[in-house]
C-alpha cells in the first residue's frame, strides 16, 4: 500500500463545528466537534474518496497550490 499525503483546509463554522476539506479530492470533506475529531474523520473521508476514485480509475483533477489571505475594503 502506498502512502499519500494531502493538504486539508480546516475551518470553524458559525455553530462551532470544525469542517475539513481536501482541495485535491473533489467533494472530499467532513466535520467534527473538535479539531482532533475532524482530523480523524477526514482520514476516513480521504480513504473513501480514494476508493471511489480507484473504482472510477480517475486521477485528481486538481492539485493544491496554496491558501491565501486576501484583504478588501467593504
Amino acid at each position: 500500500m502506498r502512502v499519500k499525503t494531502f493538504d486539508v483546509i480546516i475551518e470553524k463554522d458559525e455553530d462551532g463545528w470544525f469542517v475539513g476539506d481536501v482541495p485535491a479530492l473533489q467533494g472530499c470533506h467532513t466535520q467534527g466537534r473538535t479539531k482532533a475529531q475532524v482530523l480523524k474523520n477526514i482520514k476516513e473521508a480521504i480513504e473513501l474518496c480514494l476508493e471511489v476514485q480507484e473504482e472510477k480509475k480517475g486521477r485528481p483533477k486538481s492539485s493544491f497550490v496554496s491558501v491565501e489571505r486576501v484583504t478588501v475594503h467593504a
